[in-house]
């Protein structure tokens, strides 16, 4: 059986995005963080280290931390707010809202140890809401990088956007899939395996349990086309309609709530452009228990044998 990945190393994606950030400062004096005491689990040591007049610590204090980094964007600065996705996309929502996308500020939103990636801790500290709430607000682009090398792409891409941004980064490992040098495109899906019977997309954490489902499905004859979706907003649609009508099948897989994250977004753009049958796979509407991610991506229906089930299913669909 092709299961690619499966012994593959895995990587922590916050690693590539402190390696590539201390880089960048190295060269851009105006380049600065913000966090919320969370130095630790940011894995910012090295640049608190390197840089210790650059780096902001406020204490718990989400919605200050926001304020304080649009007030250095509107002096100029490049400021990268590295904070736990739960806490930065929840409690500053506001100031996200007022002095990120409303004031068009150039703030770089980093929300470490997304989706369920604290599950041990429970509920409080699932983020699987974030991409809903960032999504709905113009102004911000969202990105969920599925690999270290993904990741280090996305860190020099915001370093150089002019504009606010929402990056979704994981603690739970991951295997490459992006080959290195790769260039982050925002609005540009990257096909990773090429199919005809339906298309499977991801991002995230969620791409090489894709790619693992795509191969077990190949197994069976069933040839999936395999999408990282890695920008929520904006969102390919030339890639969304090109699968919706040459597979005329498409299943999302995200680690967020089925309601208002990729799913949601690839299915506006199906209803309004290129309808065709569509299973979303994620957290079904409910608060997501605890136990460690793993476990809870696969009580949810995200094990790569569940994907490929969801996948066979829908086919009948289609008919």
């Amino acid at each position: 059986m092709n299961m690619p990945f499966k012994d593959a190393k895995l990587h922590d994606c916050r690693n590539a995005f402190v390696a590539a950030l201390e880089e960048l400062a190295e060269a851009n004096r105006d380049i600065v963080t913000v966090c919320n005491d969370s130095v630790g689990s940011s894995k910012l040591g090295g640049f608190k280290e390197k840089f210790p007049e650059r780096l902001i610590n406020v204490g718990i204090a989400e919605q200050n931390m926001v304020g304080v980094a649009a007030g250095l964007a509107n002096g100029g600065k490049i400021p990268f707010v590295c904070c736990a996705a739960p806490f930065l996309t929840g409690r500053a929502l506001e100031q996200i809202k007022a002095d990120v996308a409303y004031s068009q500020t150039n703030v770089k939103l980093v929300g470490i140890s997304s989706g369920m990636a604290y599950g041990d801790l429970g509920p409080t500290h699932h983020s699987i809401e974030d991409f809903a709430w960032i999504r709905a607000l113009p102004n911000v682009a969202v990105i969920a990088p599925a690999d270290r090398i993904e990741t280090d792409a996305v860190i020099r891409w915001a370093a150089q956007y002019d504009g606010g941004c929402f990056l979704r980064l994981s603690r739970v490992g991951v295997p490459d899939l992006l080959p290195e040098g790769h260039v982050f495109e925002l609005g540009k899906a990257n096909l990773l395996r090429d199919g005809a019977d339906l298309t499977i997309i991801a991002n995230g954490t969620l791409v090489h349990r894709a790619m693992r489902a795509a191969a077990l499905l190949a197994d069976k004859g069933i040839e999936a086309r395999v999408l990282n979706m890695a920008s929520v907003r904006p969102i390919d649609e030339d890639a969304i309609v090109a699968a919706a009508t040459d597979t005329g099948a498409i299943v999302t897989v995200e680690e967020h709530t089925t309601f208002g994250g990729l799913g949601s977004a690839v299915a506006e753009v199906v209803v309004d452009k290129a309808p065709v049958p569509m299973a979303r796979l994620g957290v079904p509407g409910v608060f997501a228990h605890t136990g460690s991610a793993e476990q809870l991506l696969d009580d949810f229906g995200m094990a790569p044998s569940a994907i490929a089930n969801s996948a066979e299913a829908l086919l009948k669909r289609k008919g």
